[in-house]
């Protein structure tokens, strides 16, 4: 990438990736980076001042920033902004039920999901969803406990949140959402971790990296959960082992973009450049 990036937040629109916010060399990072599969160029700036640890989601032509800390701090914001791509221009949109950071934001059925996270003052078990077409948020069934820095998929119709943490404590969770039902069950455990990406690639769901804080150290691991399978199975490493690893999917296959290689980082960390692509060779 152009800039060093942690607790950063990565969009795949499908015809590009986006790197947003996050903290740098130089403190919180301003600048959008877009990636068209082979160069990093100036996309944009954010527009209303440094984030780290926000969520992102792109949905109907738009990349939606939602939340995060301001600045390298740990001061939560409720901000939402929009990136149309089409015009290049900002909109602000309806905050978020209460000011959180840390959190993980998925899509399903047209709606923004947001997951845990942090306030200023405690993790939280949160769940808010948002609708693009009336502009407003709901509260949905929360999370099985707070949590921070999971990593999030939809899979199979449903919403999987993957880890996290809370304060020195990992978690090996994995909390499944039902929306027609509002109601989480438990899934497969992962050896526990917090600030891992994940994605849906070629029917399963793949988690890259992390952090474990019981063992001071940042994770390489490749992990996979098929639809049938009752346990989760390591299947590559990573060249770089990296907390606030953020995977997205392009190109039929994934790219983890930046993080920190610095065990027991904050989120204010000066993170890397680093870019790696894994993919599955077709049979």
């Amino acid at each position: 990438m152009r800039q060093t990036r942690s607790a950063h937040a990565v969009v795949s629109t499908g015809g590009a990736v986006y790197a947003l916010a996050g903290s740098g060399t130089g403190g919180a990072v301003l600048e959008v980076e877009r990636f068209d599969g082979r160069t990093w160029t100036a996309e944009t700036t954010l527009p209303a001042g440094g984030l780290n640890a926000p969520a992102a989601v792109a949905l109907g032509g738009r990349i939606y920033v939602i939340g995060g800390f301001d600045g390298l701090g740990n001061v939560p914001t409720d901000r939402v902004s929009a990136y149309d791509i089409a015009t290049r221009t900002w909109t602000e949109l309806a905050p978020l039920p209460s000011p959180r950071g840390g959190h993980a934001a998925v899509v399903l059925d047209g709606r923004i999901h947001v997951l845990g996270g942090g306030n200023a003052v405690s993790t939280i078990a949160d769940h808010s969803a948002y609708d693009p077409t009336t502009n407003e948020w709901s509260e949905r069934a929360p999370l099985t406990r707070p949590k921070g820095s999971p990593a999030a998929v939809v899979f199979g119709g449903r919403i999987y949140a993957i880890g996290g943490r809370s304060g020195a404590s990992d978690y090996g969770d994995v909390d499944v959402y039902d929306a027609a039902r509002n109601r989480w069950t438990r899934g497969p455990r992962i050896a526990p971790r917090g600030t891992s990406g994940a994605v849906v690639y070629r029917g399963a769901i793949y988690v890259f990296g992390g952090e474990s804080q019981a063992e001071e150290r940042t994770l390489s691991a490749v992990m996979r959960l098929t639809s049938r399978a009752k346990s989760w199975r390591r299947v590559s490493a990573m060249p770089t082992a990296r907390n606030y690893a953020r995977a997205v999917l392009f190109r039929d296959a994934v790219y983890v973009v930046g993080g920190s290689r610095t065990p027991g980082a904050s989120h204010g960390a000066a993170g890397s450049r680093v870019v790696e692509r894994y993919s599955i060779p077709r049979r």
